[in-house]
């Protein structure tokens, strides 16, 4: 289209281009319809709502079909009851699982709807019963996908049968996820098919960690025979269809317990940890990028270790519109502090003017916003120490010289985190040289992996073939998507490029001899729950969260293995026990106690 079209022509466009294709991509959209990624976004959650399109992480399927393309039609029906819980219950267990992981997975239609949500997994190895589940994640090459031997049942989508104890007596994995068909906190776990029931026993007995996931509907509904107890598991996912007695029968048994709603998430600790006594809400920049994952299980460890703290999570997921809905959400559900990560910096100013409305304090991650107390890093200076280390990679590789920079930036983030961009820029022309403006091509660009892949791999292609090619990026998705655009396009032998965040994905890279990747600046998304929950008593004024923040280290990793240190600011005081007040009162001195079910 040479203009861009009216929501509606858009939504039509979408839907017959589902239709005919059966899946779409966020990226191919933006581009076809000539608007922006985040628009496309809105669109399908519109969409979703409506009941036109299945929303999966970066794009969306076609209703008609299963959300597993290609998956049995004996699965079909059980897969699309219920569905809408279990995509949420499986979109919470996703969150546990991270690049590289050794899990064990069912082959039931709760768990055949996680598969999706692990799309942007590498390296995992998968044990699984499940002949759909196993076609679904071998797409990924990097994927191991081990199906247990055994007799296939009639079903066509699930193998049982004592060759698979042989097999699993080898092997320890490291989480089991798995459903049943129906459970009571007296007997446990049930099952109507007595072989599937020994198939998950031997699941749980090879397995560290045990997560069960179940939509509500199942819950007081017996079976044929049962193959666990609450005693064998550490994880209770459910719907919010789960009643308060249920909930605290599982937490009796030393259990958590995951209660997933339309925009939140609850947490409820087993029965030896403290009631919960406040409520924190954490909106999550995504649940699609590693860096925003490890500061959800931060945030998510200290609010263990702080045992008068539930938190209750949610996924703005890169979208401004999703982030208005979770804010209000958050605020229907009367918690006593927002610790708030979201992208879009003129949505932020509307979404703290809410909070503020409603008398809550905000924490705001990496992004500012207007009356909230800023939690990340020094953009200026970590951008400085990654634009050094590159420079200095420029200068010992190619004699100063280059024939293009790209600027892989995120306008949308506002001012303050554009500071990233300009400090590698200061850092290149003071170790290097300055970079004319005809060799700098600025980008902005989606700051996910499969937005930065896709752009990069066009400019890679339109490029000269023997260009020396140097990159500094927003984050680390950036670099990642550029990383792989470049090897795809065979582009990675006369690259360089930088990373901001350092998270495991650049840490991996780093370690390879050959790299194009000069380094990353480190910011510890696993520490920041716990490095700013360190100190200070819950008794805290309103006043104090407008202290100015201190400073304490982080680090630029490069791969050569040297060390450089830089600054993050962060708050004086705990993350997560700071600010719980009365909100009803003026003084904001004297703290409210609550149910841990105050809804």
């Amino acid at each position: 289209m040479q203009q861009s079209a009216s929501a509606y022509e858009r939504h039509q466009a979408i839907l017959d281009l589902i239709r005919r294709s059966e899946s779409v991509r966020v990226s191919d959209l933006a581009e076809l319809l000539n608007v922006s990624e985040s628009t496309i976004r809105t669109d399908l959650e519109l969409l979703d709502e409506q009941g036109l399109l299945i929303r999966i992480r970066g794009g969306a399927i076609a209703k008609t079909i299963d959300p597993i393309s290609g998956a049995s039609p004996q699965l079909s029906q059980r897969v699309m009851t219920h569905s809408d819980d279990k995509r949420r219950i499986a979109h919470a267990a996703a969150g546990m699982i991270e690049d590289g992981d050794v899990i064990m997975l069912d082959a039931s239609s709760t768990i055949l709807h996680l598969a999706p949500f692990l799309r942007d997994r590498r390296g995992l190895t998968v044990f699984t019963n499940g002949i759909d589940v196993a076609r679904a994640l071998v797409a990924e090459p990097s994927n191991t996908v081990i199906i247990l031997g055994g007799i296939l049942r009639p079903n066509g989508n699930s193998i049982t049968g004592e060759i698979s104890k042989q097999l699993l007596q080898n092997y320890r994995i490291q989480t089991a996820f798995v459903s049943c068909s129906g459970f009571t906190p007296e007997h446990g776990f049930f099952e109507m098919n007595l072989q599937e029931a020994q198939m998950k026993a031997l699941m749980l007995e090879a397995s560290e960690r045990r997560v069960v996931l179940l939509d509500s509907s199942k819950i007081g509904r017996a079976g044929l025979t049962t193959f666990g107890t609450l005693a064998d598991f550490s994880y209770f996912v459910t719907d919010e269809g789960i009643d308060e007695a249920t909930v605290e029968a599982v937490r009796q048994q030393n259990v958590h317990v995951i209660v997933c709603g339309e925009q939140t998430t609850r947490t409820y600790a087993p029965n030896d940890v403290q009631r919960a006594t406040y409520r924190i809400g954490f909106a999550n920049l995504s649940e699609s990028t590693p860096f925003s994952r490890d500061v959800r299980r931060s945030l998510e460890k200290a609010a263990l270790e702080n045992k008068e703290i539930q938190l209750v999570v949610a996924d703005n997921a890169l979208d401004p519109q999703v982030a208005l809905r979770v804010a209000d959400e958050l605020i229907a559900q009367d918690i006593d502090l927002v610790i708030e990560y979201q992208i879009d910096e003129t949505m932020g100013n509307l979404i703290a003017h809410r909070f503020q409305q409603a008398n809550i304090p905000i924490i705001a991650v990496d992004i500012p916003m207007v009356g909230g107390v800023y939690f990340g890093v020094n953009n200026y200076v970590a951008g400085r120490l990654a634009g050094s280390a590159l420079g200095s990679a420029i200068r010992e590789r190619w004699g100063g010289e280059l024939d293009t920079l790209i600027i892989l930036e995120q306008q949308r983030a506002g001012n303050l985190p554009a500071m990233r961009i300009q400090g590698q820029l200061d850092g290149i022309t003071e170790t290097a040289a300055p970079i004319p403006p005809e060799k700098i091509l600025r980008v902005d660009s989606d700051n996910t992996f499969e937005g930065s892949y896709e752009i990069m791999r066009r400019i890679f292609r339109d490029l000269p073939s023997d260009s020396r090619i140097a990159v500094i990026c927003f984050n680390d998705d950036a670099a990642a998507g550029t990383l792989h655009a470049a090897h795809d396009t065979g582009r990675d032998h006369n690259l360089l490029l930088v990373g901001q965040g350092a998270d495991r994905r650049l840490r991996a890279e780093m370690r390879k001899p050959s790299t194009p990747v000069v380094g990353a600046t480190a910011f510890r998304p696993e520490d920041y729950g716990r490095s700013s929950a360190r100190k200070t008593s819950i008794r805290t004024t309103r006043r104090s969260l407008n202290t100015p923040p201190k400073e304490s280290a982080t680090r630029t990793i490069r791969c050569a293995g040297d060390v450089r240190h830089g600054w993050r600011r962060s708050v004086p005081a705990a993350l997560l026990r700071q600010c719980v007040l009365d909100r009803k009162t003026q003084s904001g001195l004297r703290l409210r106690a609550r149910s841990p079910f105050h809804a």
